[in-house]
């Protein structure tokens, strides 16, 4: 599995291994040794979504001690994935990253990843195809009473969603009632440490 930092602590891009022929592909996705490297505890659940083009979903996080640790992908789709260091103590705290996902062509060098987003991150994406599936592992159970989030557009944190829904023909952002209002980062309570 190759690793490539961002520009966010302890986040990486992630390109798993991958044996092909005419016949089609192998690719062990998920190595238990190499991810607990970066912090990632093991398998609790894995999760799919589905969503139409212009999808938002985001940015969320679940609490402490239920705050998880997730490997993202595409496996239908394309979608563009975001996530928000939330750890205070951190150098990166209330910036962002984003990557581009999509399911492994072997026509196209840039397919194929997957992100390791730490504990302590707000996770969001839009999706700009239909049908796209979003797939993720977690490692730590959902807990719907530790369930937060953050403000998708929040102006303070400067994610450029105009610019993505302009170049991807998304002329409004589909999200769901809760996210349409949660608070700014600057007005949301969050405890994550990186150092603990």
């Amino acid at each position: 599995m190759e690793k490539k930092e961002t520009n966010l602590l302890d986040c990486y891009v992630l390109t798993p291994d991958l044996y092909g022929d005419d016949r089609g592909y192998f690719s062990p996705y998920y190595k238990e040794e190499e991810l607990k490297e970066l912090g990632f505890e093991g398998v609790a659940q894995a999760n799919r979504s589905k969503s139409s083009k212009g999808v938002v979903r985001g940015l969320h996080f679940q609490e402490d001690p239920y705050c998880q640790a997730k490997i993202v992908e595409v496996i239908n789709g394309a979608a563009i994935d975001v996530v928000v260091d939330l750890r205070k103590d951190s150098e990166t705290y209330g910036k962002w990253t984003s990557v581009l996902l999509k399911p492994y062509n072997e026509n196209d060098k840039e397919s194929g990843k997957q992100l390791f987003v730490p504990r302590g991150f707000a996770h969001g994406f839009i999706s700009l195809e239909d049908n796209t599936i979003f797939h993720y592992l977690v490692d730590n159970k959902y807990a719907p009473k530790s369930e937060n989030g953050i403000l998708w557009d929040d102006r303070e944190i400067g994610i450029p969603w105009d610019k993505w829904f302009e170049e991807y023909g998304i002329d409004e952002p589909k999200l769901s009632e809760k996210d349409k209002v949660r608070k700014p980062l600057s007005k949301t309570l969050v405890k994550f440490r990186r150092n603990k």
